[in-house]
């Protein structure tokens, strides 16, 4: 729908970026608007996890690997700003942008081993960002370590006249202090979070990381989220009748790809966008536009948004009941190959993997993936912490604090460098 586009301003972020002198150099694959859960559906193809072809995986694929094709086994980023997760994940830059809905940046920071931080609604500008729901659109920070997301953060936090749900208090870029104490805090596990799906390394890292926060003293409670069961249908809702809205833009008209049709304007409108968009976006425009219906609105529209609510107010009252932040899992397992993950649709993996991460944005809080350890078969796993909304600078001091006590390795991506210069010599 935009191939060939070339924008005729910068989004807020990447302004506040380049004003900081960073240097920007490109941009990276994507679900198609955003729309998924693996970075599989968008236009340049799948992206590829870069630890498909690390030394920690490789190994342990070798011990396995009896005449398979290796080639054929590389894993997904996650998605849906799986570009920006590999591209931070395999050393190409520091930093890398996302947008987060429902998990988009948390998700793929996941699976590729990296920081992935979703900041509370209303702290960074949306304006220049393609929106997909504009009341949980938020633009994600992918980095290597808890500290270089703080400094990205500091830039782009603050007011922004052309975005009128951004905060209007000033906001000064923070450096986040060494927490060397953490018995004054008080971590909430949210129980409903335990479900079947969850693989058990998942599962016993998340323990495993609850202990650690208890053994330094912190207050580690189980706590409630009653309404996290209806979460994701009602996520489904409020997405598709906010996408069939805000992708009404697309109509050949102004801007983006326009069909050579020209018997009338609706003939155009409807090829223009039977042409420009795969059927992910176009299933998800359907079904939106069914939910937004005069016969349907008070039943799905409306209720959704009144369970909505229902899903904020639980962590408000967790919030209230004395804990700082809550620790969840942010993925059900690591990364899995391209061609298992193709076996479901878009919508039953959407669903499955936002598990964790959509509820968040249907509360407006912050929230951060951090890497932990890596699994059986040498691949990243990563925890969630999610905080109360604008103590995002709270959030990342205690995510700095558990990233140092976790040490989580770095990728060795060596033979991967060793095989390319060895090849650029043959040649």
């Amino acid at each position: 729908m935009l191939k060939g586009y070339v924008p005729p301003y910068n989004a807020t972020v990447v302004q506040k970026l380049l004003d900081q002198g960073a240097l920007l150099m490109g941009k990276t694959n994507l679900d198609e608007f955003a729309m998924g859960s693996g970075s599989t559906d968008g236009v340049f193809g799948p992206v590829k996890n870069p630890w498909s072809y690390s030394k920690q995986y490789r190994e342990k694929r070798k011990q396995k690997l009896h005449g398979e094709n290796e080639d054929s086994h590389w894993l997904i980023t996650g998605g849906s700003s799986g570009g920006s997760a590999a591209a931070v994940s395999a050393f190409t830059c520091f930093a890398a942008l996302g947008s987060d809905t429902g998990g988009s940046t948390r998700n793929p920071a996941a699976n590729c081993g990296v920081v992935g931080l979703k900041p509370s609604y209303g702290l960074v500008s949306r304006h220049g960002l393609i929106p997909l729901v504009n009341s949980m659109d938020v633009p994600g920070i992918f980095t290597r370590c808890v500290d270089d997301a703080a400094i990205v953060l500091g830039i782009l936090a603050g007011h922004d006249p052309k975005d009128s749900t951004t905060i209007q208090d000033p906001i000064k870029p923070f450096m986040l202090p060494n927490l060397t104490d953490v018995s004054k805090l008080c971590i909430g596990i949210p129980k409903e979070y335990l479900v079947p799906e969850l693989s058990s390394e998942v599962q016993s890292l998340w323990f495993k990381a609850a202990n650690l926060f208890e053994s330094g003293g912190a207050k580690v409670i189980e706590v409630s989220l009653p309404h996290t069961s209806y979460s994701s249908v009602c996520y489904q809702v409020l997405c598709t009748s906010e996408v069939a809205s805000n992708m009404a833009r697309f109509d050949g008209l102004e801007y983006g790809h326009r069909c050579d049709i020209d018997v009338s304007t609706e003939a155009m409108y409807a090829a223009t966008r039977q042409e420009g968009f795969n059927d992910v976006v176009k299933g998800r425009i359907l079904a939106g536009n069914f939910f937004l219906l005069k016969e349907n609105y008070e039943n799905y529209f409306i209720k959704a948004q009144k369970v909505r609510r229902l899903i904020a107010n639980d962590f408000v009252n967790v919030f209230n009941s004395g804990v700082d932040v809550l620790l969840t899992p942010t993925i059900l397992s690591e990364a899995i190959p391209y061609v298992e993950f193709i076996k479901e649709d878009n919508r039953t993996r959407s669903a499955q993997n936002d598990i964790f991460t959509q509820a968040v944005n249907m509360a407006g809080l912050p929230a951060v993936s951090v890497p932990v350890a890596l699994s059986e078969q040498g691949l990243p796993l990563g925890l969630q912490f999610i905080g109360r909304a604008f103590c995002d600078q709270q959030l990342l001091t205690i995510a700095k604090w558990f990233e140092k006590q976790v040490q989580f390795p770095v990728i060795q991506l060596q033979e991967l460098i060793d095989d390319h210069q060895s090849f650029k010599m043959k040649s």
